[in-house]
């Protein structure tokens, strides 16, 4: 008998159920379906884990729903998805734009800020607009309260500091089951921050060199830096300690430069600017590399410089952007997230296109 209504006979649903029994009216009327009615058996449990499963079945279709989607309707493209292992589990955002079609897509991770989620980082940054307009995916890994009472990536921590463990295999997990799950460019895989988002960024981006091909940072603290909890605030403020590397990458990166953007305001307040030099060097190797300065001004906004570091192709593999009156916040983002500021140079766009020049020319990914 053909469901008619959200409530039969007297008997009221499970609302993971009837959120999962209208995606399979709308567009999976096989197994999926019969699986839901048998999971009416078994317990909300495993509703969740077939839920996510019906979601991500659903997206992966050429025709599901995407086609029919208006370009300007974003959130209906924004779902939800969770990774779990040995250290734990996290929630993440997934943006899926409306130009995948069965073709490889570059894929962004996204790490908030302390006090931010997924949903408000995305609006901020404005980081789904720029990747509908490219095509590409955009995965934002989530932070609970459980983890950190304001929500901070723990990179001051050893074990959140290294290869295999800790966030960082989360975060690595996650970007792995998306290119798993969706048509993702091996090749082109990045990954930014803003903040303590943007210290496990750079966390992930020297422990993970054969997954991420550039990583883009903002505001954010030198990782290593730090190895307890009594360490970040002076690390955060005026970046006297000594450089560690808890990384323990499975390749050699200490010959290989690691493509960084970084943004940073010079009146931030909260992260010290000598922090995005200090994370520089690091991802220079200690190479001898040409420079080149480029001064500006946003209209009515704000004044800028940018430092482009070149390798002997001419190539720039390194950019330094320092934002002049900015303080804590995510330069050129909306004021409708938090932590940004519309006067500054538009931080997103520069990495995303900063990020489009570098590919992986074999990327290995040795877990």
């Amino acid at each position: 008998m053909p469901i008619q209504s959200e409530r039969t006979r007297g008997i009221r649903f499970h609302p993971k159920m009837l959120s999962a029994s209208r995606l399979s009216r709308k567009s999976l009327t096989r197994k999926p379906l019969s699986l839901l009615l048998r999971a009416l058996r078994i317990g909300s449990t495993a509703v969740n884990r077939l839920v996510d499963r019906v979601r991500r079945i659903q997206a992966s279709l050429p025709t599901a729903g995407l086609k029919k989607t208006r370009p300007g309707r974003l959130e209906e493209r924004f779902i939800t998805g969770s990774y779990a292992n040995h250290a734990g589990r996290r929630a993440y955002k997934l943006f899926i734009p409306s130009g995948y079609r069965n073709k490889p897509r570059p894929l962004i991770v996204m790490l908030h800020g302390c006090k931010q989620s997924p949903e408000d980082f995305a609006a901020g940054t404005r980081m789904n607009v720029l990747a509908e307009e490219n095509a590409c995916l955009v995965v934002y890994p989530a932070q609970p309260l459980s983890a950190n009472v304001s929500r901070c990536w723990n990179w001051f921590i050893p074990r959140h500091q290294r290869r295999g463990d800790g966030e960082p295999s989360l975060i690595a997990g996650i970007t792995r089951q998306v290119m798993r799950d969706y048509m993702v460019d091996r090749r082109r895989v990045y990954i930014a921050g803003l903040s303590a988002g943007a210290a496990a960024a750079a966390i992930l981006a020297r422990a993970y060199p054969d997954l991420y091909a550039a990583v883009g940072l903002h505001s954010g603290p030198a990782p290593g830096n730090a190895i307890k909890l009594g360490c970040a605030r002076p690390v955060m403020q005026r970046s006297q300690f000594a450089i560690t590397d808890n990384a323990n990458a499975s390749v050699d990166t200490a010959l290989s430069i690691i493509p960084t953007i970084v943004f940073h305001g010079d009146q931030d307040t909260k992260v010290h600017p000598r922090n995005s030099e200090d994370v520089l060097s690091r991802s220079g190797a200690g190479k001898e590399l040409e420079r080149r300065l480029r001064q500006g001004r946003m209209p009515s906004g704000h004044a800028f410089s940018q430092t482009l570091y070149l390798d002997g192709s001419k190539c720039a593999v390194m950019e330094h952007w320092i934002i002049h009156g900015l303080g804590h916040a995510w330069s050129g983002g909306s004021p409708v997230g938090s932590y940004t500021d519309p006067q500054g140079p538009d931080a997103a766009r520069e990495m995303l296109r900063f990020f489009l020049q570098h590919t992986h020319v074999a990327p290995v990914d040795s877990r």
